[in-house]
């Protein structure tokens, strides 16, 4: 049993909308369900924007599952994690020795999204020199996939999603005007978790019963300090960022009360200790000094900032989740 001598914070006993896989009391979580609903019944183009870690895929499968064309196939991709020659291959597909390493014809998610939903995250990190190509098929509603002349039919509803602003990045020339205008018919911004009111303490409790029923633990209460900690920190990697905080806790704590000690040194908000503020942290704050430094020079173009920093595309995204860069 729990130690109720400590002050606990008890479950909340308001009882939480659940859509789609969204659980939320918040009412600016609420106004973005019903402005998705809308969105949805319609076939035009949306745009996601919302931070690292909000959900923006789980939207994403929403509004195709609520769309009329629910039926079809939902296809997804994240355009920061691949070169511009995969990422056209993966798109529009290729045939046998368009080019090295292609051993056989491939399928793009054009043709395998037709008639259903395309997903493209993260769609500001598309290289410039294929957003006239994905505006072409936008537009025209065929293609040729790599290294063919076949015309390929594909009708598809373009879902996209970013945590950047393509207003400022058509200012400053790195996404074209005509293709923002052309994916962003319908703009939807999903909130960050510090914007949800008591959405912080409302999942909390869902991600405990989640590992409760693992069965490793069983968490019945959370102490009243650890949940003033939380609803403290700021969350810069919103709803992810609270789970792995959770899952950090079991690992990390015992019995069946969720204490301050449990959770992780930043939402705890300790200090560094003496004996690592020379080695690991300032290694660490060097590093994300240079990929800011790099992400500003390239414009936030994780690809010309990767090639600044002398390392892979998908390193570098692993490196801005890792460290919670925005």
């Amino acid at each position: 049993m729990a130690n109720y001598h400590q002050k606990h914070h008890q479950r909340p006993k308001t009882k939480p909308t659940h859509f789609q896989g969204m659980v939320t009391v918040s009412k600016k979580m609420m106004e973005f369900i019903e402005q998705l609903k809308k969105a949805a019944a319609s076939d035009a183009n949306i745009l996601i924007r919302g931070d690292s870690g909000t959900g923006k895929e789980l939207a994403a499968r929403a509004i195709h599952s609520l769309s009329p064309r629910s039926k079809g196939p939902f296809q997804a991709l994240n355009c920061a994690t691949l070169t511009s020659e995969l990422m056209q291959s993966e798109l529009f597909g290729h045939v046998k020795g368009a080019f090295t390493g292609a051993v056989a014809d491939r399928k793009g998610l054009f043709e395998a999204a037709h008639r259903g939903t395309l997903f493209l995250d993260e769609i500001a990190e598309m290289p410039k020199d294929l957003q006239p190509r994905l505006l072409r098929v936008l537009q025209e509603r065929h293609f040729s996939p790599v290294g063919s002349f076949k015309i390929v039919q594909s009708n598809v509803r373009l879902v996209s999603a970013t945590h950047q602003s393509l207003r400022r990045l058509v200012e400053g020339g790195v996404f074209r005007a005509d293709l923002m205008y052309r994916i962003r018919v319908i703009p939807l911004f999903l909130p960050r978790l510090v914007e949800r009111e008591r959405d912080i303490e409302i999942l909390s409790w869902l991600f405990i019963d989640e590992f409760n029923r693992l069965g490793q633990r069983v968490i019945s209460a959370i102490a009243a300090d650890a949940i003033e900690a939380m609803l403290k920190y700021p969350w810069p990697g919103n709803i992810r960022e609270l789970r792995n905080n959770i899952e950090h806790a079991y690992g990390m704590g015992e019995g069946d009360m969720l204490r301050l000690r449990d959770l992780a040194p930043e939402v705890q908000g300790a200090p560094i200790p003496q004996n690592q503020a020379i080695d690991g942290p300032s290694i660490r704050r060097q590093e994300v000094d240079e990929i800011l430094t790099a992400l500003r020079e390239a414009n936030h173009r994780k690809g010309e900032a990767a090639a600044k920093l002398g390392i892979s595309r998908s390193k570098l995204w692993r490196k801005i989740r890792e460290y919670g860069i925005q």
